[in-house]
C-alpha cells in the first residue's frame, strides 16, 4: 500500500536485523576474506602438529582490527574438527600474568578451572605437561594481545616457561602464536635473551584492509546481518569511508550495529546516512573501549584523575591518585607506563623549574569521551 503512512515503519515486534549477532565482536565469519597469505603461513607453520611434532612458533602482527584474532579463531576451529591438535587461545587483556595464563591453558586442556588457590605454579604447570604426555597430544597456544604481557612484564617469564616445556618435561610438545596489535612494541626486542634464544617465530604481517577490501567484508556482514533493502549501497559506501579512515574495521562492524539501532529507534525500515553520521560519533572510539574495560580498578581510578587533572605534572596527580588508592609511587609509576603504551594517556617529559625533568600526564582523547566510556 503505497499510500500507507506506517509503511516503511517498524512495529513493536519487528526488526530491521536479520541476526544481530554478526555484528559483535566474538563473531567468526563463515567466509574470511583477503587474508589468504596470512592462512597459509600460519598453516605451513602449525602443519608439523598435525603429524604429531612440535609446531613452529608464530608472531603474528599488525594493526587493530586487521583480522589477526579471526584468523585464529578459524584455524583453531579447523585444527580442533580436523585433527587431534589440542588449542587454547588466551585472551592476555584478560588474563595478563604467567599464572593466569596457565589457568587459561589448564582450563582448555580439563575442561574445568584448576583450584583458585592453593595450587602453586610449578604444580599447575606440571599437571598440564603430564597430561599431554600421557594423551600424546601437541598443544598450539595462542596469547592474543601478548602486548598486555608485556605491559604487566610478565611476557619473558611466559614464553620462557612455554618454550622450554619440553626440556622440563620430556615428551611435551607445545607451539605459540604470540598475537600483537601493539605497533610500537618489537616483541622479539624486548624479550629477555634467554627467551630471544629459543623463540625464533615465523613472521605473518596482517596490514590495514584496502578499501575495495572493506566493502567486500562490510557487504558480506551486511548480507548475514540485516534483512534485504536496510542497507542501500550509499549507506555502505559512507560506512566503509569512515571504516577506511580509522583503519579499524572492527570500526565498521561496530558503526553498522550502531546505525541499525538507530534506525530502530526511528522505527524506520532502511538505515539513513545521518543514521551513519550519529553512530559514529560513538563507533569511532572502539578501540579506546577495548582498551579501557580491561584495566582493573586502579587503573581506572588513575585514568579518572587524570581527566580530572589533564596537563597537569605526574607528582601533583599523584598526590590525587593517592589519596583514593593509597598505592605507592612504584605502582602508579607502572601504571602510567601501561597506559601510555596502550594509547589512552601521553606521559611527556618536560623541563620544570627547580624541579628537574618531569612527566605531563594528559589524555589522548576528550575526557567526556574517556569518562563515558568507562561507565559503560
Amino acid at each position: 500500500m503505497a499510500d500507507d503512512p506506517e509503511e516503511g515503519m517498524l512495529s513493536w515486534d519487528e526488526t530491521v536485523f536479520r541476526d544481530e549477532h554478526v555484528f559483535e565482536i566474538d563473531y567468526v565469519p563463515e567466509t574470511f576474506e583477503h587474508r589468504e597469505s596470512q592462512m597459509q603461513s600460519l598453516q605451513y607453520a602449525l602443519r608439523p602438529a598435525v603429524r604429531g611434532s612440535r609446531p613452529l612458533n608464530v608472531m603474528a602482527h599488525g594493526p587493530p582490527g586487521t583480522g589477526k584474532t579471526t584468523a585464529v579463531q578459524k584455524l583453531f576451529d579447523e585444527l580442533s574438527t580436523q585433527t587431534d591438535v589440542r588449542t587454547v587461545r588466551v585472551n592476555c587483556q584478560v588474563d595478563s600474568t604467567r599464572y593466569s595464563v596457565f589457568s587459561r591453558i589448564f582450563e582448555g586442556i580439563f575442561e574445568y578451572e584448576p583450584p583458585s588457590s592453593g595450587i602453586s605454579f610449578k604444580k599447575l604447570f606440571r599437571q598440564i605437561t603430564d597430561k599431554l604426555v600421557e594423551d600424546d597430544e601437541v598443544l598450539v597456544v595462542a596469547l592474543d594481545d601478548v602486548n598486555y604481557l608485556f605491559y604487566e612484564n610478565e611476557a619473558s617469564d611466559t614464553l620462557y616457561s612455554l618454550l622450554r616445556a619440553h626440556e622440563a618435561h620430556s615428551g611435551a610438545k607445545i607451539g605459540v602464536i604470540v598475537v600483537s596489535s601493539d605497533l610500537n612494541l618489537d616483541v622479539i626486542e624486548e624479550l629477555d635473551g634467554r627467551v630471544q634464544s629459543v623463540f625464533r617465530p615465523e613472521d605473518v604481517y596482517f596490514p590495514v584492509y584496502d578499501p575495495s577490501e572493506i566493502v567486500d567484508i562490510l557487504d558480506e556482514r551486511v548480507e548475514r546481518g540485516f534483512h534485504d533493502g536496510v542497507i542501500s549501497t550509499e549507506v555502505l559506501d559512507e560506512v566503509a569511508e569512515l571504516t577506511a579512515e580509522s583503519g579499524d574495521l572492527r570500526v565498521g562492524i561496530d558503526l553498522l550495529r550502531r546505525a541499525g539501532l538507530n534506525a530502530e529507534m526511528r522505527a524506520s525500515r532502511t538505515v539513513s546516512v545521518e543514521d551513519v553520521e550519529e553512530a559514529y560519533e560513538k563507533s569511532k572510539f572502539v578501540h579506546l573501549s577495548h582498551s579501557l574495560h580491561a584495566l582493573s580498578d586502579n587503573e581506572e581510578a588513575l585514568v579518572r584523575v587524570i581527566a580530572e587533572h589533564d596537563g597537569e605534572q605526574a607528582g601533583d596527580v599523584y598526590d590525587a591518585f593517592h589519596d583514593q588508592t593509597e598505592l605507592g609511587y612504584t605502582r602508579y609509576s607502572e601504571i602510567i607506563n601501561k597506559l601510555d603504551q596502550l594509547g589512552v594517556i601521553d606521559a611527556t617529559y618536560t623541563n620544570v623549574d627547580g624541579r628537574g625533568r618531569s612527566r605531563t600526564l594528559s589524555l589522548r582523547y576528550d575526557p567526556e569521551a574517556v569518562l563515558s566510556r568507562l561507565e559503560e
